[in-house]
């Protein structure tokens, strides 16, 4: 089985392939100005049976996804690292001062810098998972820091539970300590991975703990935030898997 995990970086996208038949599951990470460049790349090589991507999927028209509070409610202190996602009409707004109008007349609360600044990535994929093709990979949402919480918890023997990592993934401590979680899980992240290692660190460290969790969709033990999904008005089922 192989999957990809994706991560925006620097504006472009940075994506891992792992296979599960593969000694270390690593195959190649490639990056690419679009989603779709990236998935094309990523099945020169065979077909994909999942897609993760860390950006939200399935967008609210009124209030908060429960998507996004429930990843923040498993992060505790470090909830501040997922962002709420704006409703629709505030990513599509021309502004961040328009944004912050429309969103607080949709949910209460303006918009961040941070989540208005991604938005061009978040309508991108809106866009992409509509126009797929059927039948087709699977695609879900991942959030790094909520994934690592998980794997440092399956690693610990807490199978059901979540533990946030202390270190900010940007510093040393953090990406050393990301990157040994991974290879005890098997993704033995290599030194020299070609275009990609031009990315930042903790971007390559977040595709590839997105594309654990892509693997762990794929054989169906992975868990959503909410569960069930909560089904968005446009009719995506939203949920940050784990």
């Amino acid at each position: 089985m192989r999957v990809l995990g994706a991560d925006v970086w620097d504006g472009r996208w940075v994506g891992v392939v792992l296979d599960d038949a593969v000694d270390g599951a690593w195959v190649r990470a490639h990056t690419a100005d679009s989603v779709t460049a990236l998935v094309a790349a990523a099945q020169r090589d065979g077909p994909l049976a999942v897609v993760g991507l860390d950006i939200p999927i399935g967008l609210a028209e009124h209030g908060h996804r429960a998507a996004d509070l429930a990843a923040r409610e498993v992060l505790g202190a470090r909830r501040s690292s997922v962002f709420v996602t704006p409703v629709r009409a505030a990513l599509r707004a021309a502004t961040h001062a328009e944004a912050v109008a429309l969103s607080r007349a949709a949910t209460g609360a303006g918009v961040s810098v941070q989540a208005y600044g991604l938005r061009a990535k978040v309508l991108e994929v809106d866009s992409w998972v509509r126009d797929l093709p059927a039948p087709a990979h699977r695609v879900v949402e991942v959030h790094p820091e909520v994934a690592f919480g998980r794997l440092a918890a399956l690693t610990a023997g807490d199978g059901d539970g979540c533990l946030p990592l202390p270190d900010r993934k940007k510093s040393w401590a953090g990406a050393t300590r990301r990157r040994a979680l991974l290879a005890g899980a098997g993704v033995v992240v290599p030194d020299e991975i070609g275009e990609a290692g031009r990315a930042a660190v903790d971007d390559v460290l977040d595709a590839a703990v997105v594309a654990w969790v892509a693997l762990r969709v794929g054989r169906g033990v992975a868990r959503p935030l909410p569960d069930p999904p909560q089904v968005t008005p446009d009719g995506w089922p939203a949920a940050v898997w784990a």
